[in-house]
């Protein structure tokens, strides 16, 4: 590891590395409900090599993408919103925090904020699902 490589970045990242991989894993699946687990395991072996062997630049593209999978799924009504909800705060929540670390982080992040802002209000506006079945309960008599 070189001497300039700077490492203040790593003191962010403890949420982004628990709660990404399955929320981004359920994005980037095909089916909605639950991501298949390889999926979730892949996802989770990305993110540790990022924060173990990446850089800053590559950890704030990596978070780029999922930016653009929660700005995609706030303009698809067939995408499961509580995964989008969920990866969307954590990295707005990530991004707010950069203004405390030296560098230009925070100014290179403020275009993901502002779409990360404008998709999570698209999905916290959605109408809750409709129920499917019975919903009035059964007679027992």
């Amino acid at each position: 590891m070189s001497a300039r490589r700077s490492l203040v970045w790593l003191g962010l990242t403890p949420e982004p590395e628990q709660e990404l991989p399955a929320a981004v894993a359920a994005l980037r699946s095909p089916a909605v409900g639950r991501p298949p687990s390889a999926l979730v395991a892949a996802e989770r072996h990305r993110v540790e090599r990022l924060v173990l062997r990446g850089t800053q630049r590559g950890w704030l593209r990596y978070l780029r993408e999922v930016t653009d999978l929660v700005v995609d799924a706030a303009g698809s009504r067939s995408t499961d919103p509580g995964a989008a909800l969920l990866a969307g705060q954590v990295v707005l929540d990530h991004h707010r925090m950069l203004i405390g670390l030296p560098g230009a982080g925070y100014e290179r992040t403020a275009p993901q904020r502002r779409d990360l802002e404008r998709a999570l209000a698209c999905l916290r506006s959605r109408p809750a699902p409709a129920l499917t079945g019975r919903t009035e309960p059964r007679s027992t008599v």
